[in-house]
């Protein structure tokens, strides 16, 4: 990476029919009033589709290769490291550079490498080393990716809309997972698994084409990436643009940290339904993998309408998104102690909804709180922390069923999150308002009060 940042770039002009309508519109639907959204929209449909057809054969690959479990978790593994060590250099990147032009070519090596695994599957010369090096390789190319397309799609709606893209771009995600599973069947039983590989490294193109045409709504933030200029007019250079700046701001901003105590603690005692559900239902419940496959149904259905009443949001906060995720967590009590499998069924809809609203909620905070120039650092920081709770997540909570069993992991697990939460806001309560004296100047007032506000 350039020590120093690029030059300046002219911003786009605005699209002229983008101008907010009056009294706020709160449809989930509203972000996709700009031209440039729905285009955005289509190309991560099309890119998640491509990218849930090759995950969908991958680890039978992996099988293929090696015949052995151990190697298909350890390729994953190998994938989620770079988002583990390196995700904060990512987001630096994508503050430094312009990020259209970051994330186009983002796009377009992760085509290469998929384009690259293809070519080695149909001619038979994949082996596990070449895999695990393209694992390596997407992982790392992924730390900047994934900050640099998060942040393009809310450049291009105002600030009051960013929830329904988050929304709208959960929807695009369930639905390209969808259309992609069914895909890679048709695909691998016509064209082999190299196709869908293909597939995906065309989807991936075909992403990389529509950018340079995107433009920013009415009332967009302007922060993409390099050459963002200050109010002075001299670029951000120096400290403002360092790994450690990113680093600083996240620490010393307590909205973030309560957000990611909130959101740490629910994804290591809660969330991981596929686990907890899957042991209640198959054990205490005395269900099979048909009744599990039901409430694995409800609980996609209820993500689905979690992510449109998120999108409904317009000002989300961290107290909004603590709520939503210590109401999830007494509903998961409930749900441990579910007598039959048809009060699971009617507890686990109103989980999936909490939890995807409050994600919504949570995405867009992170995604706003911070000033424009500072977003791929902050979301490069949470990338780290996110990948230490996906890698120590299920181990933990494997550890409290084996300990506690699938009720007890569901109750206790539950208890902990609404606990911890319920202790954070009375701290926060707790704290009283301090007086500060400031520095009297010529016409100042003597004696000005500052109250000091928690996050």
């Amino acid at each position: 990476m350039s020590s120093s940042p690029s030059p300046a770039l002219p911003a786009p002009a605005p699209e002229p029919a983008s101008a907010p309508p009056k009294g706020g519109s709160r449809s989930p639907w509203r972000s996709l009033r700009h031209r440039s959204m729905r285009w955005w929209s289509v190309a991560n449909f099309v890119s998640n589709a491509g990218t849930w057809m090759q995950l969908t054969v991958q680890n039978l690959l992996v099988l293929q290769i090696t015949g052995s479990a151990a190697a298909t978790g350890l390729s994953m593994s190998v994938q989620a490291a770079p988002a583990l060590l390196i995700s904060v250099l990512g987001g630096a990147a994508v503050d430094r550079w312009p990020r259209k032009l970051t994330a186009a070519v983002s796009q377009a090596l992760l085509g290469a490498v998929a384009f690259t695994t293809a070519t080695l599957v149909a001619l038979d010369r994949l082996d596990m080393t070449s895999l695990m090096v393209l694992a390596a390789v997407t992982g790392v190319i992924a730390t900047v990716d994934g900050p640099a397309c998060a942040l393009l799609g809310n450049d291009l709606v105002p600030v009051e809309d960013v929830p329904s893209a988050i929304g709208v771009g959960a929807l695009v995600h369930q639905a390209g997972r969808l259309v992609g599973a069914a895909l890679a069947g048709v695909t691998v039983g016509f064209l082999g698994t190299a196709a869908a590989y293909a597939a995906n490294g065309l989807s991936f193109l075909f992403v990389a084409s529509v950018i340079p045409f995107l433009r920013p709504a009415y009332g967009a933030v302007k922060g993409a990436g390099a050459g963002v200029r200050s109010a002075t007019g001299r670029g951000r250079e120096g400290a403002d643009m360092t790994v450690r700046q990113g680093l600083a701001f996240f620490v010393r901003r307590p909205r973030l940290l309560a957000l990611a105590g909130v959101t740490g603690v629910s994804a290591v005692f809660g969330r991981n339904y596929g686990l907890t559900l899957a042991v209640l239902v198959t054990g205490p419940l005395a269900g099979g993998a048909g009744a599990f496959g039901t409430v694995s149904t409800v609980l996609a259905v209820g993500g689905i309408l979690g992510a449109l009443l998120g999108a409904r949001l317009r000002r989300p906060s961290v107290r909004v998104v603590g709520l939503l995720a210590a109401s999830g967590a007494l509903l998961q009590v409930v749900a441990g102690l579910s007598p039959s499998l048809a009060v699971l069924l009617v507890l686990v809809l109103p989980m999936a909804v909490v939890e995807s609203v409050s994600d919504t909620a949570g995405t867009a905070v992170l995604q706003t709180d911070p000033p424009a120039h500072l977003r791929g650092r902050v979301l490069g920081v949470w990338g780290s922390i996110g990948t230490v709770w996906s890698l120590g997540g299920p181990p933990a909570l494997g550890l409290l069923m084996e300990l506690a069993g699938a009720r007890g992991a569901l109750v206790t697990g539950g208890l902990i999150i609404a606990g911890s939460i319920g202790a954070g806001y009375l701290l926060r309560e707790r704290r009283s308002t301090t007086t500060v004296v400031l520095r009297t100047e010529e016409g100042d007032v003597t004696g000005k009060a500052a109250l000091s506000t928690a996050a």
